[in-house]
């Protein structure tokens, strides 16, 4: 008996994915899209990576959208696949990444009668993607893919959702792929240029704010050269360390969570900001107070690529539409007339040395410690991925991410996806090293994503960092309710990481001093394949932050 062939319409979704330059998509598979995985089973142009959750699916597709700037391609099934990856959606929203997502959806003839897994796709992510809708006719899937594409990629980069219903995918079409679609690029206005250097030849104490909507490596370079010329500090926003150089004499450290007290006062002080490519959310401006949100005696310029964030929350003086990469070489090449000069930016640089030199603490595992020994060990340019958690504070403060992208991780604060970004990174950059640092409540809520690693060859480092409780929370709790008797549904109790990532086919093995982390990672370096170090630490060291629980409950 002949096999019958790929339906029509699922082999010019896959065929419109190729044009679009996909290489690469990460899926659990599903009975509602069998077509579509027929299809991409018939070609060798995309990898498929089967994957153990959709919540890792997400994660991964929204990290690989994070280093290409190409959306990240994921596929899941209808109902329960849809809403277990719809964190991965959420992430990619609030970091501004990327993403599409495919969902398999029940049959037309069975709409709106709650039938099996279904969801109102549209309604359920309308709020938390850039855009989610339904392909209804196999003839429109090239318009639909295209525009998924234009629109994730372009303004402020972000997810989108398009439903695919079963029996569409089996239907005739006739439907050629559209051409690929890039990105726009926009040019900032030389009026709005001219402005901005008048503004900046008038501050007395300026400071920059980048990294975010589609930063890349081109407004790096050149955004870099214009800081350095001029002097003006250079903070990053919330996790986007990589957004500069470290090694910049204008680097002044990151904002967020943990940050430098100097470098805070540096920003609340300063009577210019130059935000470019931050949304100036929430974790960047810790609740809107760093800058403060209106200060009379404050400019603020403000460079994005999407219009809508302009003037949205932090009030402008001057708002500045363009492509970051068109923005920054701009400004590397704009001639000022009268030289700008300020020495501040050297100043800011050398406080944030100081900050982020790690320091013994006294704990027989000393995180900072080890952290310092892995930028002594591990090459510049390694990618470090990781989740949400206390544990983070010490490569926030202590690690240097010199490379691009070298820095995946989720502003929106998910726990879960370091072990997922690191799988992807580690697809997309062989020649690199990866590493995936978690605390033990961020681990296991995608740490079976290391069997993914394993199948698909994935070389990386994962390190736990396990203090037997929910940290952060922890420390909040100690906190707001100080004692002992106060402590309510934090504590964990954990399984034996380094038998768990044996159990996964990797080399692993725990460190309870920092001396046999060192000896860990050196032995990891030398390996390949999937590598876990388990870290065993006080609940009192708190993250690169000075305190203790104990400080905390005597305060």
């Amino acid at each position: 008996m002949k096999a019958p062939e790929t339906p029509a319409a699922a082999r010019l979704l896959v065929d419109c994915l190729v044009e679009q330059g996909c290489d690469r998509i990460f899926t659990v598979p599903g009975e509602s899209f069998l077509q579509v995985l027929d299809g991409l089973g018939q070609q060798d142009t995309i990898e498929v990576v089967t994957c153990r959750q959709e919540g890792g699916v997400a994660f991964m597709a929204c990290a690989d959208g994070a280093m290409t700037g190409r959306p990240g391609v994921a596929f899941v099934t209808r109902g329960p696949g849809a809403t277990n990856a719809s964190i991965g959606v959420h992430v990619a929203m609030q970091d501004s990444q990327p993403m599409i997502l495919f969902v398999g959806d029940v049959d037309s003839s069975m709409r709106d009668r709650e039938g099996f897994q279904e969801v109102d796709f549209a309604a359920f992510f309308g709020p938390i993607a850039k855009w989610a809708a339904r392909i209804d006719s196999a003839d429109r899937i090239p318009e639909y893919v295209a525009r998924a594409y234009a629109t994730a990629i372009s303004g402020r980069p972000g997810p989108v959702v398009l439903a695919l219903p079963e029996d569409m995918l089996s239907r005739a079409t006739q439907a050629v792929p559209r051409a690929r679609v890039e990105r726009p690029a926009q040019a900032p206005c030389p009026d709005a240029m001219q402005a901005m250097m008048a503004l900046i030849a008038d501050a007395a104490s300026p400071v920059a704010i980048i990294g975010g909507a589609g930063w890349n490596a081109r407004a790096r370079e050149h955004f870099q050269l214009f800081a350095e010329r001029l002097g003006i500090p250079v903070a990053t926003a919330f996790r986007r360390q990589d957004a500069i150089s470290p090694s910049s004499p204008v680097y002044a450290g990151n904002l967020g969570y943990g940050p430098n007290p100097k470098l805070v006062d540096r920003v609340k002080n300063a009577d210019l900001i130059l935000a470019v490519g931050a949304r100036l959310g929430e974790a960047t401006t810790d609740g809107y107070t760093v800058p403060p949100l209106v200060a009379a005696d404050r400019h603020l310029i403000h460079v994005h690529p999407d219009a809508d964030e302009l003037n949205s929350v932090y009030p402008a003086t001057l708002a500045i539409c363009a492509d970051m990469g068109e923005f920054a070489e701009s400004a590397a090449l704009w001639d000022e007339g009268e030289a700008i000069d300020f020495d501040a930016g050297a100043q800011a640089h050398a406080e944030w040395q100081a900050w982020a030199t790690a320091h013994p603490n006294g704990h027989r595992l000393d995180m900072g410690q080890c952290v310092q020994f892995m930028r002594d060990t591990l090459p510049a340019d390694t990618i470090v991925c990781n989740g949400a958690g206390n544990f983070a504070g010490w490569w926030h403060r202590y690690w240097r991410y010199a490379g691009f992208p070298s820095q995946l991780a989720p502003t929106c604060g998910a726990m879960g996806y370091g072990v997922p970004a690191a799988v992807s990174a580690a697809l997309r950059h062989p020649e690199r090293t990866v590493v995936a640092v978690a605390g033990d409540g961020d681990f296991l809520m995608n740490g079976q994503e290391l069997a993914t690693a394993a199948q698909h060859g994935a070389n990386l480092i994962v390190i736990v960092v396990d203090n037997g409780a929910y940290g952060t929370i922890r420390m909040h709790q100690e906190r707001e309710f100080p004692g002992e008797d106060r402590i309510s549904a934090t504590r964990l109790a954990n399984p034996d990481f380094a038998a768990l990532g044996h159990a996964f086919g990797g080399w692993s093995t725990r460190a309870e001093t920092t001396a046999q982390f060192e000896t860990a990672l050196a032995e990891a370096k030398g390996r390949t394949g999937l590598r876990l170090i388990h870290c065993v630490i006080d609940i009192e060291q708190l993250a690169a932050s000075g305190a203790t629980i104990s400080g905390l409950r005597d305060r």
